[in-house]
């Protein structure tokens, strides 16, 4: 099948005219047919190739229902017919078990065509999650507090997955029709709308999505073809088939749907979940692939559209170029910065946070992204990971919350209630001081206390419960008498909300406030805003629990020093320091701290820094 890259090349589509083009990929089927929902009329699709089927017609309308009807041998060898929903849906306007309704993608008028995106390096992402962000829970909610984000300083929204999930509540991982967008959440001509707003008012927008599974209620892809295969194991089941039998089909599906979500719904990025589970030994791997597709289409439309992932492995070559025997991914998570950070702000160090050291672990981050590049990890038993040699710093994304690390705790705690407000604002400024890209998670800006629990909303009661059993064997090591929230309850939904009647409460807005004079010395000061790691060193006080962090150079050179000690603490830094000028003190009563820094606090080559505290300086250069 020859793809135009700038049209959808799968499922329903209206591409100008009268008449509505399908394209079904369905292997095993030896007749195929649309039914139109209005009056179960069953118009003939024909065969064109290497398991594809299609049609042209007048018959399908924006905005009706189908379903596609498939004639095939069952595992039993005998023929049956299903009638099934479009796996390449657009729109599951009654859920996942509904029909799927016809939707015209380019009917939007869209208005952001000077809207050119934003270089990588000056990304500061705000992830959130539609349904707990606002009260209404939506993505038309969202464009309301646009506004709030822009003054905040953020340039890129995250947007967690919309791809129609069972019922009305998930985390959006258990997503079983990737093209369609929850219907829940306003469908995909919300998304388009608040794409568009995004862009009028400067912002990027970055959406989720998940390549490695398919969640399990509501899932139907196997019956139209090997899209699954036995060969490997995952997590969440049996694993995409990217590279057995049948797998050019599956792999098509899957670039078709990174190309809409740049082409379609003008998506600045894609963040692509856990891709370590993606299991591909062909000889051109599914994200090379991907890359490789995207970059046809951007010059097409004369647009970055950038690949970030999530990745469980200290392996540059997902971010490598493709041309250096790389998959050409643009950045990843760097989940070890946030360990490093956790244990040096007092984490318990149990499961993975036993690798990591606090303090020292930290600035090994900040000086080589990775921590383990090569040594010995006690968690996973062996040597892990290798060096990031090359990579820029704008190649990372790290953070001191995300929805996985909130959210994956049993009782879904945020660092506001696990930390004290001084290490709070001192964890942020880790953050933002790094020669990284900076992310921050909902309502982190204002401090917010509530929780961020697992939720889900399966309709079906084995799998609701089997969720919950599992759920508790998680946590079962737990003994402290908490008992573990109901995934499937609404009241564990609706305790995650985002509350935003928290800003007006001082503490919560002194917090706002320092996140805005932050993000504002990010953006300005040249140490921060430009991310290279060449001109970044950081030393590790192990016995104080402090680190010294070096930005810059000659004139622009900046000390970051970090105490995440409960005591103030002698530094010996070097050099004179006698015309030395403060830029930020996070322990200033300003930002609702002692006010514990003064002139006094440093003398020739020696700091007394604060307790928990983030102290910034340079020198002045006469």
């Amino acid at each position: 099948m020859e793809n135009d890259i700038l049209k959808r090349n799968i499922g329903v589509n209206f591409n100008g005219g009268e008449t509505a083009e399908i394209q079904l990929w369905a292997p095993s089927a030896s007749q195929v047919g649309i039914v139109l929902s209005a009056d179960n009329r069953v118009l003939a699709m024909q065969q064109t190739g290497r398991g594809y089927w299609h049609l042209e017609t007048d018959q399908l309308k924006p905005g009706d229902g189908y379903l596609f009807q498939l004639l095939q041998k069952n595992e039993n060898d005998q023929q049956e017919t299903l009638k099934l929903a479009d796996p390449a849906s657009l729109y599951q306007a009654n859920g996942v078990g509904g029909n799927s309704t016809a939707f015209d993608l380019k009917a939007f008028k869209w208005t952001d065509a000077a809207w050119k995106g934003i270089s990588l390096k000056d990304f500061i992402i705000y992830e959130l999650h539609t349904g707990t962000f606002t009260p209404q829970g939506d993505l038309k909610s969202i464009e309301t507090k646009l506004d709030h984000l822009i003054e905040l300083g953020i340039t890129a929204i995250e947007i967690m997955p919309l791809a129609q999930f069972p019922g009305n509540r998930n985390w959006g991982y258990d997503g079983v029709y990737p093209f369609a967008v929850q219907h829940s959440y306003g469908g995909p001509l919300a998304l388009q709308q608040l794409v568009n707003t995004c862009h009028e008012k400067g912002l990027a927008v970055i959406l989720d999505v998940v390549y490695n599974h398919i969640g399990p209620e509501g899932n139907h892809l196997g019956q139209f073809g090997p899209y699954f295969t036995d060969k490997y194991a995952t997590p969440w089941g049996k694993a995409i088939n990217f590279d057995d039998a049948g797998c050019d089909g599956v792999r098509n599906y899957f670039i078709e749907n990174a190309l809409m979500w740049f082409r379609d719904f003008h998506i600045d990025a894609l963040r692509l979940d856990a891709v370590h589970a993606l299991r591909d030994f062909g000889p051109e791997h599914i994200l090379k692939e991907i890359k490789n597709k995207v970059l046809d289409l951007s010059r097409a439309t004369g647009r970055d559209h950038r690949l970030i992932v999530e990745l469980d492995l200290n392996d540059n070559r997902f971010i490598n170029p493709t041309h250096q025997c790389g998959y050409g991914m643009d950045a990843q998570w760097i989940d070890e910065f946030h360990h490093a950070l956790r244990v040096s702000a007092g984490q318990e160090k149990n499961g993975y946070y036993a690798d990591f050291d606090g303090v020292g672990s930290l600035a090994k981050s900040y000086n080589d992204a990775y921590v383990y590049d090569g040594q010995y990890s006690a968690h996973r038993d062996k040597k892990f990971g290798a060096p990031a040699t090359g990579n820029a710093g704008a190649q990372f994304v790290v953070f001191s919350q995300n929805h996985d690390q909130v959210g994956n705790r049993m009782l879904g705690e945020r660092s506001a209630t696990l930390v004290s407000f001084e290490m709070l604002k001192l964890m942020a400024g880790a953050v933002f001081c790094s020669p990284f890209i900076p992310l921050l998670f909902m309502g982190e800006e204002w401090a917010e206390t509530n929780p961020f629990l697992f939720f889900t909303s399966h309709e079906g009661p084995e799998l609701a419960e089997a969720v919950r059993k599992g759920r508790k064997a998680e946590f079962a090591y737990f003994h402290n008498g908490d008992e573990t929230p109901d995934p499937q309850s609404e009241e564990t939904f609706l305790q995650s909300k985002a509350d935003w009647a928290k800003i007006e409460k001082l503490q919560h807005n002194t917090m706002l406030n320092y996140y805005k004079k932050l993000i504002t010395l990010r953006k300005t000061h040249p140490a921060l805003s430009v991310l290279d790691r060449g001109a970044t060193h950081a030393q590790a006080f192990q016995e104080q629990n402090c680190i010294l962090l070096t930005r810059g150079e000659d004139e622009n050179k900046i000390l970051c020093i970090l105490n995440f000690s409960q005591q103030k603490q002698d530094l010996t830094i070097g050099g004179s320091l006698d015309n030395w000028s403060l830029i930020l003190d996070s322990s200033a009563v300003e930002w609702g701290g002692p006010g514990t820094t003064s002139s006094e606090n440093i003398t020739e080559g020696k700091f007394i820094s604060p307790p928990e505290s983030i102290v910034i300086i340079t020198q002045k250069h006469v």
